[in-house]
């Protein structure tokens, strides 16, 4: 077992580690993400050094940090960003009484930048158009067949995911059997031709990435709390029905959004968190199983 490194930091505020770490789970078998009985998070992450696994905790007024493997040190020096040290929640307009009961329920969620745009754009591409169960099962896949294990005292099924060479030579039938259909193998593959860690804020130059991807990359990756998931199947409805009690469309939504201006992926994640879920008409999306065709 690798050696522990540890980390105390005071936050300057009550910090929701659930809400603010959360959003980089992907689904509750993530092979990189676990939730501790203790109320920790766990994270098995492959930083600049390489891999390593870290876990935080809430005590009293400060957070502890531990970490392990080649990437401990990375992972504790970059724990205030990704806990939102750099947010500032309290600079967003509140303009009605719906946006303020949200805000005050999410008096402890930060948006933290957690400094690895390759780990969140990989599984934002494995995620367009489809249902989150059929992407979570090729992500699931694709880490326990290609991921290092996780170093530190985690249970054995807990990896850290490839780092961005590595996925170009994942076989092809290696991505048929993770379910994740040629789409959406091209389109990871195609994205290495970039340093995307210097380069986030070009990420629309890579073919088959739009602006959904973008904005749920940046939104995780560099806490861009102005990120709008634009082309969301769900999102649009949430926030219509949460804010004025109706569904809408990109468009309507964006115009419910404009007065946050600099804040609107923060009120979406507030509305995620807290919102107003629209009664569900018609059938659900099906979840494909490409591995069977």
């Amino acid at each position: 077992m690798t050696s522990e490194r540890t980390r105390a930091w005071t936050p300057p505020a009550a910090i929701d580690l659930r809400a603010t770490l959360g959003l980089h789970r992907r689904g509750s078998g993530d092979p990189a993400f676990r939730y501790g009985r203790d109320g920790s998070v766990w994270r098995a992450i492959h930083t600049p050094d390489g891999p390593g696994t870290l876990t935080v905790r809430v005590e009293f007024d400060h957070v502890v940090g531990r970490a392990w493997g080649d990437g401990a040190d990375w992972l504790l020096d970059a724990l205030p960003a990704m806990l939102g040290a750099d947010d500032t929640p309290e600079d967003m307009p509140i303009h009605d009484d719906v946006v303020a009961g949200l805000a005050a329920r999410s008096s402890g969620l930060r948006i933290g930048s957690s400094g690895r745009v390759w780990e969140a754009l990989v599984p934002a591409i494995l995620e367009q158009k489809v249902v989150g169960a059929e992407a979570f099962r090729a992500w699931r896949y694709l880490l326990q067949r290609f991921g290092s294990r996780a170093p530190g005292p985690v249970p054995h099924d807990m990896r850290v995911p490839p780092p961005q060479p590595l996925w170009a030579s994942i076989p092809v039938w290696e991505w048929h059997r993770s379910g994740a259909e040629p789409v959406r193998m091209r389109t990871i593959r195609g994205a290495g031709s970039i340093d995307v860690e210097r380069h986030a804020d070009r990420l629309d130059v890579l073919r088959g990435v739009g602006p959904w991807t973008v904005a749920e990359t940046r939104g995780r990756a560099v806490g861009d709390a102005d990120a709008v998931p634009v082309g969301d199947f769900h999102i649009p409805s949430l926030v219509g029905q949460t804010l004025i009690g109706e569904r809408v469309d990109d468009a309507r939504m964006l115009e419910l959004l404009e007065p946050y201006a600099g804040h609107r992926y923060r009120v979406i994640r507030m509305i995620g968190l807290h919102g107003v879920w629209p009664q569900r008409r018609g059938h659900r999306m099906s979840i494909r199983d490409y591995r069977a065709i």
